[in-house]
């Protein structure tokens, strides 16, 4: 019986046929003697009894707080996160680096220090349609000076021939010279209006000419030379950075300017191609509208002043002229043709 009594707690635990502690004894390592044993929440590792720091590892579920761990690799940014106001530099920064060369190219040619891509017939042409333009401009002013004056003279023969006919009313004696100047000068008054028509028709399709079809032509113009400057810029750099060593540091900026020189080239060759094509349908359109315009300008001077009123009528009517009343809308070539 005393050896029963004074037999340890530890002796009254049960172990089962595969080693492990029956559930009903776990509370033995409750006992304060034994310290806070918790051995249901934690076990010691065996893989590795030398290194006892890192032997402890938590097994049942841990419902404190637990740091992550960093993890590593690369971080990708999604589109939508790029910084607008980093783009926006980026494109200041390239606007500013071809605005760069560009101005530099055109001083270095002015100074006569840089060279220049020259398409002699394509310079050439362009030279002819810009005389050619200030040559049209001038004769629509002159032909514009030409119906104001016109139309001063028309008002003036109305009233004249008002003034005749009315001293032919009160002169009986002199009613019958004064009855043929006033039909004469607002006969002149009269076809004075149909000739205007066809001036002011004229002036109508040349200044379409002028301000739109070759306007239109001059901004594609404008377009390739400024294709031609950048051209030569980036063809300038390319030749320097050529001239100059070779290594690891300037092998890269070659690659680059040769890219760039390259993207440049190919939009000069497209601009000169699109200018060529623009300048010869241009000629084609600017014979066709000349050509009747012209005929139209002649044969209505002639037949006013040879005093052929049934040819200057039959002019207007051949070119599909209808006459407006004063302050009304003049149909414009286009609308006519």
């Amino acid at each position: 019986m005393d050896e029963e009594v004074h037999r340890s707690p530890a002796a009254e635990i049960s172990v089962t046929s595969n080693g492990d502690l029956e559930e009903s004894h776990e509370d033995v390592f409750r006992d304060p003697s034994y310290g806070d044993l918790n051995l249901s929440e934690s076990h010691i590792s065996s893989g590795n009894f030398a290194s006892m720091t890192e032997g402890i590892i938590e097994s049942g579920p841990y419902k404190g707080t637990m740091q992550g761990q960093p993890h590593s690799g690369p971080v990708v940014l999604a589109d939508d996160l790029k910084n607008p106001a980093v783009e926006k530099l980026e494109l200041m920064r390239k606007w500013s680096i071809n605005t760069y060369k560009c101005t530099r190219q055109i001083l270095s040619e002015k100074l006569g220090r840089g060279s220049r891509t020259v398409d002699l017939e394509l310079e050439g042409q362009i030279e002819v349609l810009r005389d050619n333009k200030r040559k049209y401009e001038h004769v629509v002013k002159l032909t514009q000076t030409l119906a104001n004056q016109l139309t001063q003279m028309m008002q003036i023969q109305r009233q004249l021939g008002d003034a005749f006919a009315d001293l032919g009313l009160k002169s009986p004696e002199l009613h019958e010279e004064f009855g043929y100047n006033a039909d004469t000068q607002k006969l002149l008054s009269k076809n004075g209006e149909t000739l205007l028509g066809a001036i002011n028709f004229f002036i109508a399709s040349v200044n379409t000419l002028v301000d739109k079809t070759i306007e239109d032509t001059m901004i594609n113009i404008k377009q390739y030379e400024m294709a031609r400057v950048e051209f030569d810029a980036y063809r300038t750099d390319l030749e320097e950075l050529n001239l100059g060593p070779r290594d690891a540091t300037t092998l890269p900026k070659i690659e680059h300017s040769q890219q760039q020189f390259q993207i440049h080239r190919e939009k000069y060759e497209k601009m000169r191609n699109d200018v060529s094509i623009k300048l010869k349908f241009l000629e084609e359109n600017k014979v066709k509208v000349l050509h009747n315009q012209l005929i139209l300008f002649h044969n209505a001077i002639a037949a006013y002043y040879a005093g052929n009123q049934q040819q200057l009528d039959q002019t207007l009517k051949q070119f599909h002229i209808k006459l407006k009343m004063p302050g009304g809308d003049t149909p414009s070539w286009l609308e006519e043709h």
